[in-house]
């Protein structure tokens, strides 16, 4: 059985949550959590290059193979969604630089995955993951245990059925 690490992001302008969870000879490790806060005030153009030399470092210290998207949906701000596509740009292109396989998964399909319930509060959520990490506390940002949902979404895929995408 060949050794995952998976690293799940819930990307934000604002906020960013990741987890990182390492699967190897049937065990699972939780590798890293966390979040990448950034400086509304700043220009869009240094949130974007934080953004990036943040998830350069994390998959390259980690030895990331995998990497674990919610799929967006567009709410009431058009703006916040289209540069929110910034991000996951940059995730793509990452990805495709450090050949990982990409698994996108549907916010609902998350939720329902990791507390059987797709239209659960980000307390649901974060109430599974701390049940699932026991050693884990809770966050002061719900976004490190929704990129946690995400993360197990990735571990959980069987067999890896959606392969490697092409960007």
């Amino acid at each position: 059985m060949t050794k995952k690490i998976i690293l799940g992001v819930d990307p934000g302008l604002g906020v960013s949550g990741f987890g990182i969870l390492m699967k190897d000879q049937g065990k699972v490790f939780l590798v890293d959590y966390g979040y990448l806060k950034m400086n509304p005030t700043k220009p869009l153009s240094e949130r974007v290059t934080q953004f990036h030399d943040f998830f350069v470092t994390k998959i390259q210290t980690h030895k990331v193979t995998e990497l674990a998207l919610e799929t967006p949906f567009l709410g009431k701000n058009t703006q916040s969604f289209l540069k929110l596509g910034y991000l996951r740009g940059i995730l793509y292109l990452l990805a495709h630089q450090n050949s990982l396989t990409i698994h996108e998964f549907a916010p609902t399909e998350v939720k329902q995955s990791v507390t059987g319930y797709g239209a659960a509060s980000k307390d649901q959520v974060a109430n599974v993951i701390l049940r699932l990490f026991p050693r884990l506390e809770l966050p002061d940002k719900l976004d490190v245990t929704d990129a946690l949902a995400v993360t197990l979404c990735g571990l959980w895929q069987r067999n890896d059925l959606l392969g490697k995408k092409s960007i």
